[in-house]
């Protein structure tokens, strides 16, 4: 049994108190009121712990290449390429064999495909990735429906059969997840999304990813989740959580890296980006070892950015365009 202490929303400390807190390390200023919930460990617990201790891991993160087959699609167009199977196994391969991959990153989510996807010589995918070092990880949700009656709102699809499906990545090597898991010995990325669509500033931001994660950490703790056995994208953090995964998603390659960098005189992990490395192989095999270097580039970028170290020279103007797309869905 473990017990967890839970921060209400009007207890968190304002914007202004976060950054001195930050910069300080100081909190005997900030007096909240705590909640002590009972947390069940499972028959899991320390794999659960052990697997996000190791995710969340010095100069390591996390590469990002669980695209729907959608949004493969919209990728592949951007480069003249036809949104085939063999297509998104040979970008995909690409990824995970990169030779050296395993020195800057720790875990690749995956989409389902991938996960019993093998490679074109017949070797799986995860198979690839344990061989450098990498733990495979899921994305479990089936996408986004429109929420009938609502202002243009959806809702996500997934939770139907969720514990079933888990089980069965588990079995396949899968060590975490995106979104829910209902454990099953995978480590949840508890992923609060504000959107970045909006003219509003920082402090309106800041106020409402306030409430937000407070909300969510809230009702994790109700329903008994081990805050030693999850991980957090994309920034605020409770002391037991192992380690927060910077989202990158809508910034340019510079763009993320360097906000990372700002973020970390502390150590948080991160989601690599993939935009220049799949713009350096164009589907042409004969740019294979190319876009793997550009991919390693980045990554070793993120590395030096999740240590403080980062500075953005030498970077290529392609990894300086922005990604953000206006009113995207996945």
């Amino acid at each position: 049994m473990a017990s967890a202490t839970i921060l209400r929303t009007s207890f968190l400390p304002k914007i202004s108190e976060w950054f001195a807190v930050n910069s300080s390390q100081q909190t005997s200023h900030l007096q909240p009121t705590s909640v002590a919930l009972t947390v069940r460990a499972s028959a899991y617990s320390d794999e659960l712990v052990k697997t996000a201790k190791s995710i969340a891991s010095p100069g390591r993160g996390i590469l990002a290449m669980d695209e729907s087959n959608a949004t493969c699609g919209k990728r592949r167009a951007s480069i003249g390429l036809e949104n085939t199977e063999a297509n998104r196994q040979a970008y995909r391969t690409l990824l995970v064999s990169a030779p050296g991959l395993g020195q800057y990153i720790f875990g690749a989510i995956l989409f389902e495909e991938t996960l019993y996807q093998s490679t074109a010589d017949g070797k799986k995918m995860v198979d690839v990735l344990k061989e450098q070092n990498v733990m495979p990880g899921i994305k479990v949700d089936k996408g986004l429906v429109p929420l009938a009656g609502s202002n243009d709102e959806s809702w996500c699809q997934g939770l139907d059969g969720l514990a079933s499906r888990c089980a069965a990545y588990y079995q396949q090597g899968a060590c975490f997840a995106k979104w829910r898991t209902v454990n099953n010995g995978l480590v949840p990325i508890v992923e609060p999304e504000i959107l970045l669509d909006g003219e509003h500033g920082i402090e309106r931001t800041f106020e409402v990813a306030q409430k937000v994660w407070a909300e969510v950490f809230f009702y994790l703790a109700e329903n008994n989740d081990m805050f030693e056995g999850i991980l957090l994208s994309p920034a605020w953090i409770p002391p037991a959580v192992p380690g927060i995964m910077f989202l990158s998603g809508g910034q340019s390659e510079v763009e993320a890296t360097l906000n990372l960098n700002a973020l970390n005189q502390g150590a948080n992990p991160w989601h690599a980006l993939q935009n220049t490395c799949l713009k350096t192989w164009g589907g042409m095999p004969e740019n294979v070892k190319a876009a793997q270097e550009t991919l390693l580039v980045q990554a070793k970028a993120n590395s030096l950015a999740q240590l403080g170290k980062y500075t953005g020279k030498g970077e290529s103007e392609e990894a300086k365009k922005g990604m953000f797309v206006k009113g995207y869905t996945y």
